[in-house]
């Protein structure tokens, strides 16, 4: 890894507005960040280690990643990142992906695959002593999650910046809320992250994908438009956002 100061800087600018506008992070936090090998969760864990360097409030951090069972798995390149940054990591083995593909042969997978990979973190993290839960949903997520929602549920919605879960007593967070996904994709390049690459038989043809595609071509016509409509859900104070006078920059 190669964590640039000047590229982590701006790393650490976004997360740690994000975590002081929501106050996400609290004295004594142990912080479990859902780690998948991608580029969003990779950041994330860099991103709550350099944080935590200096942050005023110390907490301490434990990487969770959840094995769901599919062809080729492979962490070690991630365990070796959490060796080199003092990290203590565990992987939770499941049987994830043979239930939804070889036992109920989902059509649509995406939807159960999240619930369950969350709900199998989520319960991982209580066991090993953790109060809260990063993930690693960045500000393009935010936005095709409203936008998913309104098209195919047809109601105003996304994920919350922090949400309490009553059933494992822990609180999801997402500090990589305000950072777009160009710059999380240019920061793990940069850094030489060890992003891991699964390839899921559902990749590509997606309801998510469908929807990134229009909006970066709707954004090709009315620039700017991501920044917009993110600016709404905080004005709106849907689920839990706030209106900070303020938006990542395009």
């Amino acid at each position: 890894m190669n964590l640039i100061p000047a590229d982590n800087r701006r790393l650490l600018s976004y997360v740690r507005r994000a975590v002081d506008d929501y106050g996400m992070i609290e004295d004594g936090d142990r912080i479990a960040v859902g780690v998948s090998g991608g580029k969003d969760s990779l950041t994330l864990l860099t991103a709550l280690w350099g944080l935590r360097r200096f942050y005023p409030r110390p907490f301490d951090l434990i990487a969770v990643s959840i094995d769901m069972g599919m062809p080729g798995s492979d962490y070690s390149a991630v365990a070796e990142m959490c060796r080199e940054l003092d990290v203590e990591y565990r992987v939770i083995t499941t049987e994830i992906y043979d239930v939804i593909f070889n036992v109920r042969r989902e059509s649509n997978p995406c939807s159960l695959c999240a619930k369950m990979r969350r709900g199998a973190l989520n319960s991982a993290a209580a066991e090993l002593g953790c109060n809260k839960v990063a993930l690693g949903h960045h500000f393009d997520d935010v936005v095709e999650t409203f936008m998913l929602n309104l098209f195919h549920e047809g109601r105003l919605g996304t994920f919350s910046p922090v949400t309490y879960l009553s059933r494992t007593g822990v609180t999801v967070i997402r500090p990589l809320m305000y950072m777009p996904e160009k710059n999380v994709r240019y920061y793990a390049a940069r850094a030489g992250l060890p992003v891991v690459s699964f390839r899921c038989p559902a990749d590509g043809n997606t309801e998510r994908e469908a929807v990134k595609q229009l909006l970066a071509s709707l954004e090709r016509e009315h620039r700017g438009l991501r920044q917009r409509i993110f600016g709404a859900i905080c004005r709106s104070g849907l689920d839990g956002f706030k209106d900070q006078g303020r938006s990542p920059e395009p």
